[in-house]
């Protein structure tokens, strides 16, 4: 199996790298449009600003290889800032466009005497039956979150998982062969370890 971590300068991509390599598969770190194409599962990972994310995006031509590999249906898993980018507006970067391939609003989270944003650290998660990232987990098992927005997806149906953080957020989505989640699977210890087989195992 071939796994093309797509390469924008975004933090963060090497540990999504060691994760899957732990896993015993090869994934490649590339902004190669024939590699991504021809990969099995693609990664959008990436910590750091939903403005800058997407100029960079741009800049390396990758905007049209993203629509592309998934209108070809492959599997394809966006992970932490990944996940926002997906959607089409951030407040934290009003200006700026984003992907727009799911519907929904990624929005900050709210200030909260009583919590430290970003918020930093593990978090449970509700889990929607169906989701198939989560197959075979325990009930509200814990993952590790580093962010500042969340989303708010528009189709309940999208929400794999969601979480509660002084607002309920919505931790991770599924639409089609479209994956993401906003919390940090090649940091969840054995819990993110599963969820990243489960989508090796799609």
């Amino acid at each position: 199996m071939m796994i093309s971590i797509i390469d924008y300068d975004a933090g963060n991509i090497k540990s999504v790298e060691k994760a899957f390599a732990y896993l015993g598969q090869e994934a490649v770190i590339t902004r190669d449009r024939d590699m991504i194409m021809a990969s099995d599962r693609v990664v959008l990972p990436g910590v750091g600003n939903f403005g800058d994310a997407m100029n960079k995006i741009r800049e390396y031509k990758l905007e049209n290889v993203i629509y592309d590999v998934i209108d070809k249906g492959t599997p394809f898993l966006g992970i932490c800032l990944g996940l926002q980018l997906l959607f089409q507006t951030s407040e934290e970067s009003p200006d700026t466009t984003g992907l727009g391939i799911l519907d929904g609003k990624i929005i900050r989270i709210p200030d909260n005497p009583e919590l430290k944003i970003p918020q930093i650290g593990w978090n449970s998660l509700k889990i929607n039956p169906k989701a198939r990232l989560f197959k075979g987990l325990p009930e509200n098992p814990y993952v590790y979150f580093v962010h500042s927005y969340y989303l708010k997806a528009e189709h309940e149906e999208d929400v794999a998982a969601s979480t509660f953080y002084g607002v309920d957020i919505h931790a991770s989505v599924e639409h089609g062969n479209v994956f993401a989640c906003q919390f940090h699977p090649e940091k969840s210890s054995e819990v993110g370890l599963k969820i990243l087989k489960n989508f090796i195992e799609l």
